[in-house]
């Protein structure tokens, strides 16, 4: 996301913009936690193991996303405190 879009955008747009994307990154990474929970204990309990490495290959590769989710978040909060 680059800062112009972000100087070109209202409050309104912005503060709406931040709780949207807090609440995507949240039911990110509730999702992430079930998927790992569920992952490791197929691991751990069952003989056919290939399903749940495929998985955790899913879940590590999907977790990439939240560093990107955190900063867009820092950087609409900047924004917002720029502005009061």
């Amino acid at each position: 996301m680059k800062n112009t879009d972000l100087h070109n955008k209202t409050t309104e747009k912005l503060r709406s913009e931040l709780k949207t994307t807090r609440t995507v990154t949240g039911a990110l990474i509730g999702v992430l936690v079930v998927l790992f929970t569920v992952t490791i204990f197929g691991l751990l309990t069952k003989e056919d193991n290939s399903t749940f490495i495929a998985l955790m290959a899913v879940g590590i590769s999907c977790s990439a996303i939240i560093p990107s989710q955190f900063s867009n978040i820092k950087k609409i909060k900047t924004e917002l405190d720029t502005r009061k």
